[in-house]
């Protein structure tokens, strides 16, 4: 381990179990060994400065951006204008949790953080601006995502190469939307961020969504700036839904990383890819040992609900999913041991989730050991990098071909 790591606390030593099964494997994940892995982290998050959107929007818009507000009594919440008011407790991160969450911050020292866990590349998402989707105002969440996109840009376009941030975009303001997503493929962005509903909330079936018509033009201008499409956790409605005893196990399984599977349902059984075949798309950070079951549920509705659903497809959902489709995960060992067995080896990437507590940084050798040991070499490399590498168009350096 290197000397820049602390060896962890007591809450993270189980990070370090492994069943050393690499040292049977023709290639490696430790970042020191001459036949690693080339490894792209299809998951991670940069450091923004809070004052982001205050500089970079007019001050008629500050008292509806996401921030924290006290009341009489000197209490704390975190305020967003989608998102109830969440209560903020003071506590004092410590050891390697502590070394997560001051890293990132600094393009340059970022890739020495990133070498230290073994990754070659990693696609960028928000941290703070995980919140810009958070409102039902669309036009008001596009001038959030145009601002986040520009300080993204500036700060790490010179390091595309190996940090790639997604463009933001706010798919419920379709005109701003198309817009947005041509000023940012002129740049160079590799991929877009979209939420995983158009219109942020709880379900209703009056808002627009993406296996509706009215979204054919955006889909036609994504198809046309040939940029795959991500779908994040938590960007679709609020993931805090629950309240006291196990809520924050409870929030994270259910109003997080579940409700992730809609985007997909909605692209995959309703026609889209029919209309735009070269679309791209794909799932961050909700795992992966869903995918084959929601495949097979989706086949199996149209199959057995013939009689009401439309359109007729060209092929079946799962199909369309495995042509097209992509889904990301740090640790899931469930997922891994179904790829194979249901053609999805190709449809996986590996992430490390830098610099969030969800994610197997600075540790992601023995995450992988623990993992992977059911795949053999060509599939541990496409889904540690070289599927990554195809979808978001990173070049593979020689010493890894």
């Amino acid at each position: 381990m290197s000397e820049a790591i602390p060896h962890p606390d007591e809450n993270n030593t189980w990070r370090l179990a492994t069943n050393k099964a690499s040292e049977q494997w023709p290639r490696s994940p430790y970042p020191d060994a001459e036949n690693k892995y080339f490894m792209v982290s299809a998951d991670g998050h940069v450091q923004e400065p809070k004052d982001l959107w205050q500089k970079r929007m007019a001050e008629e818009y500050w008292p509806r951006l996401p921030g924290v507000e006290v009341d009489a009594k000197g209490t704390q919440f975190q305020k967003t204008e989608g998102f109830r008011p969440l209560k903020i407790n003071k506590f004092k991160m410590e050891g390697e949790d502590a070394l997560r969450n001051a890293s990132g911050r600094d393009p340059a020292k970022r890739i020495e953080e990133l070498a230290l866990d073994g990754v070659d590349a990693e696609i960028l998402f928000p941290n703070l601006g995980l919140t810009i989707w958070a409102t039902p105002d669309a036009e008001f969440s596009q001038m959030m995502c145009r601002a986040w996109n520009e300080w993204a840009w500036e700060t790490y376009g010179p390091y595309n190469d190996r940090l790639s941030p997604m463009a933001c975009i706010a798919a419920g303001d379709l005109p701003g939307a198309v817009e947005e997503i041509q000023r940012c493929a002129k740049l160079g962005f590799r991929g877009l961020a979209f939420p995983c509903k158009p219109v942020w909330g709880a379900p209703n079936h009056e808002d627009l969504n993406y296996n509706l018509p009215e979204f054919d033009p955006l889909w036609a201008c994504v198809q046309d700036v040939d940029l795959p499409i991500t779908f994040h956790v938590s960007t679709g409605r609020d993931p805090r839904t629950s309240r006291g005893n196990g809520g924050a196990v409870i929030n994270y399984a259910v109003h997080s990383l579940a409700p992730t599977m809609e985007p997909i349902a909605n692209i995959c059984a309703s026609g889209v890819l029919d209309r735009f075949p070269k679309i791209r798309f794909g799932t961050i950070e909700a795992g992966i040992g869903w995918v084959a079951w929601t495949l097979q549920a989706l086949d199996e509705a149209y199959l057995k609900h013939h009689m009401w659903r439309r359109p007729k497809l060209e092929l079946m959902p799962s199909e369309y999913f495995k042509r097209n489709g992509f889904a990301s995960f740090q640790e899931d060992k469930v997922g891994l041991d179904l790829a194979r067995e249901h053609g999805l080896v190709d449809n996986f990437l590996w992430a490390n989730d830098f610099p969030h507590h969800e994610g197997t940084w600075p540790h992601s050798a023995q995450a992988i050991e623990r993992t992977m040991a059911g795949l053999n070499d060509d599939e541990r490399a496409k889904i540690l990098g070289l599927n990554s590498a195809r979808v978001f168009g990173f070049e593979v350096p020689e010493r890894y071909k």
